[in-house]
């Protein structure tokens, strides 16, 4: 019997504490019947090809609490990429289609929202959704899923309340009276009424704690990995203070780099944190150029040296932010008179080694940057990648849950591309932004990026995303970006909706691309899988269907097995 995060040999009865591979673990009554409604059968040999697969059955409603019918939100789709989840936790073994392969060990964790109703009011939202974690055990060719609600306040007071009680991206708790109003927006200034609703990514610290994460710097909180328990908050033990962070930090064995916006004035704290602490050191500052705030930071990039510190003339707004319904671009404001910019940092020093002005852009997610060197080996400049949306605020608007929700065919997806900034370090003052390749090789569509880890602030070939069939509303194909070839490679099940697809190397590996993608994908039929490709020919070599479609998620990570 190949060797599972629990024993599948034999029934269990349980205690006030379950055993599990030698250790041992409290168990709610909630949390039995997890396993209580697992079950397993024997291997059997498929039906679709000659592979043999694990035939795992499982319960389609195995635990806990069913949420509530608020969830059936209006969704002109089958799909289940924008339905609330069905209930707070899940956990089985998966029936396998193809082969996993027998060097994959380790946890893919992924988070995201979703859960978009509170009784029966529905979200407005992508962005707004609580925290749904779903988990990928890869061991021994086996694999087992399971899913749970990260219990961050913001979720624990909805669910006790029956109502909001924090304010998410484009949600704000509705004040019983003036009196109540004047104590929310006091709230707001002390940070007391933003949300820890952590539901845009997860790291793993180079300490080995796993982390959560949101752009608001409370919503960060520890779970564990194995289980999906929510932990705690973790609490930075330094005095910067600050409200809002970066929520894509640079996280490697070794460090941990993220942005401060400081919207009092305007710039941005550089901070680093060393594994085993939860203190943040400052690098240095960057004075913004533009105003009347700070760019949004959602991402940036890194360099081996050097910290890129962008400056998207799409700000921060303090006025939106105490507006009791959402402005068409919510917590930010289009400034394309302050321009853009792109600052670099020196990671040693602190000091600021270039600041250009570079064409307006809006991005969400920076992919990779390196440094560009001359035939003598002298720096000449950094280039830097980004999922770029040809300077269109619009994607903030198409993300709206009834956009989502009522796809009738027309092509509403604003157009973007892989935008590569080349800032030079010869002391020019201008930057430029292209495109990497012709859009046209991956549909016009290009977010959710990954790379393989080994080359973060390297020279790089490879990037994995998602990118366009059109017509569509949404990024609907898995892509494979060359970008010394400048061509693409895109993965398609039509009509469906794949999330981030996630690079993991093979051990021992000598090509970029030697590895797997993984990501999961809510199919037309209301139903999703879980998906393997290879990394270098990117074909399917497995996939996984899931008991019930599960909510599309954001980001992930690997954590191998220790």
């Amino acid at each position: 019997m190949a060797s599972l995060p629990f024993p599948v040999s034999k029934s269990y009865s349980f205690s006030t504490k379950v055993r599990i591979l030698d250790r041992s673990y409290d168990c709610s009554k909630d949390e039995k019947s997890i396993f209580e409604n697992v079950k397993y059968s024997t291997r059997r040999k498929s039906v679709y090809s000659n592979n043999t697969i694990t035939n795992v059955a499982t319960k389609p409603q195995p635990t806990v609490v069913p949420l509530s019918p608020g969830n059936l939100v209006p969704n002109d789709s089958k799909l289940a990429a924008w339905s609330s989840i069905r209930q707070e936790r899940w956990q089985g073994e998966l029936i396998v289609q193809g082969e996993i392969p027998l060097w994959l060990s380790g946890t893919y964790l992924r988070n995201g929202p979703g859960l978009w109703h509170i009784g029966d009011y529905g979200f407005r939202h992508l962005f707004d959704g609580y925290a749904t974690l779903v988990r990928l055990h890869f061991e021994n060719g086996r694999l087992v899923m399971g899913h749970r609600q990260i219990e961050s306040e913001a979720y624990k007071a909805a669910k006790k309340n029956n109502k909001l009680c924090y304010r998410e991206f484009s949600e704000v708790p509705k004040p019983d009276n003036f009196l109540s109003y004047i104590g929310d927006l006091a709230n707001l200034f002390s940070g007391a009424s933003l949300t820890d609703n952590a539901n845009t990514g997860v790291v793993k610290l180079g300490d080995g704690r796993v982390v959560c994460l949101t752009e608001t710097i409370k919503g960060s909180i520890v779970i564990d990995p194995n289980t999906l328990d929510t932990i705690g908050k973790f609490e930075y033990s330094d005095s910067l203070g600050g409200l809002i962070h970066s929520a894509h930090p640079i996280v490697t064995d070794s460090e941990f780099l993220t942005l401060l916006p400081d919207l009092i004035n305007p710039g941005y704290l550089v901070v680093r944190m060393k594994p085993g602490t939860n203190e943040r050191k400052i690098i240095g500052r960057v004075g913004c150029r533009g105003g009347p705030a700070p760019g949004w930071v959602h991402s940036f990039p890194v360099t081996e040296h050097y910290v890129v510190v962008p400056e998207m003339p799409l700000r921060y707004c303090a006025q939106n932010l105490l507006k009791a319904e959402p402005t068409p671009l919510y917590k930010f404001e289009w400034h394309p008179e302050s321009k853009g910019f792109m600052h670099i940092m020196s990671k040693a020093s602190g000091k600021i080694v270039a600041s250009v002005e570079v064409p307006l852009y809006v991005t969400f997610h920076f992919i990779n940057a390196y440094e560009e060197k001359d035939e003598d080996g002298r720096l000449t400049a950094i280039i830097s990648d980004c999922c770029e949306h040809n300077a269109d605020t619009t994607i903030l608007e198409k993300l709206r849950l009834r956009n989502l929700r009522s796809f009738s065919g027309e092509d509403v997806l604003p157009d973007a591309r892989v935008g590569r900034f080349r800032i030079p370090m010869d002391g020019s003052p201008y930057g430029t932004l292209e495109a990497a390749l012709e859009p046209e090789e991956h549909g016009k569509g290009m977010d959710m990026c990954s790379i393989n880890p080994a080359y973060l602030g390297k020279k790089y070939r490879y990037a994995y995303a998602c990118g366009a069939q059109r017509p569509c509303n949404f990024p609907n194909t898995l892509t494979k970006i060359d970008l010394f070839e400048k061509k693409a490679k895109n993965w398609l099940d039509e009509g469906s909706i794949p999330s981030e697809p996630l690079f993991v190397a093979r051990p021992g590996a000598t090509e970029e691309d030697d590895g797997v993608v993984i990501s999961m994908v809510s199919d037309r039929n209301g139903e999703g899988y879980a998906l393997l490709l290879d990394g270098s020919t990117f074909e399917e070599i497995t996939r996984a269907k899931f008991p019930y479609g599960l909510p599309y998620g954001l980001h992930g990570c690997w954590v191998p097995k220790a």
